[in-house]
């Protein structure tokens, strides 16, 4: 055998070594690569989760701890009574409902109208506190419209005209003295008017 194939021969082997040992190495590699890429992004993902819920837990543990505070407040603001005078104080909303009718139906006579009916209007679920509102149709003078709206900007507690709408009526006056040709003409107003207040009670 001459040297010039020895060496060739040689080579090969070597060739053949650095390749077994090349696909030993690249092989578990390879399955190392393929497990750990993966299995490391998913605790990536879950180092996240896991911060996210941490601070989570901190900030509904915040909430946790000012629930005292923000009942003490609360209480405090229901027993004040400077605050209780702008608010209907009654335990349900049919009670506070009612206190508003006795209310409107008193600003009515006083101001020498006639409130020819009334209904209620239903409450909204996201209202805190409840809010009770009044449909009222009045009928009167111009002058008594003015005192009735007057009433309701003043009272307490408070109200608040939500809609308004007037319709103006004439009619002759029977009462004319017969001997005055000209007909006494009154002007009377139909007023139709939403009110609504507050309660505390259902708070």
């Amino acid at each position: 055998m001459t040297t010039d194939t020895k060496k060739a021969s040689y080579i090969a082997n070597w060739a053949r070594c650095a390749l077994v040992w090349l696909v030993f190495l690249l092989v578990p590699l390879g399955v190392t690569l393929g497990i750990g890429l993966p299995w490391y992004q998913r605790m990536t993902d879950l180092d996240s989760q896991i911060e996210g819920a941490d601070e989570q837990i901190r900030r509904y543990q915040r909430l946790l701890a000012s629930i005292p505070r923000l009942r003490a407040e609360l209480e405090r603001e229901r027993n004040n009574e400077e605050v209780k005078a702008y608010y209907f104080d009654a335990p349900t909303e049919a009670l506070a409902g009612a206190q508003l009718q006795s209310t409107i139906q008193g600003m009515v006579q006083s101001a020498g109208a006639k409130l020819l009916n009334s209904q209620f209007l239903p409450a909204e679920a996201k209202d805190q506190p409840p809010r009770v509102g009044l449909r009222a149709q009045i009928q009167g003078d111009t002058n008594a419209l003015l005192d009735i709206l007057y009433d309701i900007e003043h009272a307490r507690p408070f109200l608040f005209v939500d809609q308004l709408s007037v319709r103006s009526t004439t009619r002759r006056d029977r009462r004319q003295n017969r001997r005055d040709p000209q007909p006494q003409i009154q002007q009377e107003l139909t007023i139709r008017v939403d009110v609504f207040g507050y309660a505390l009670g259902g708070t």
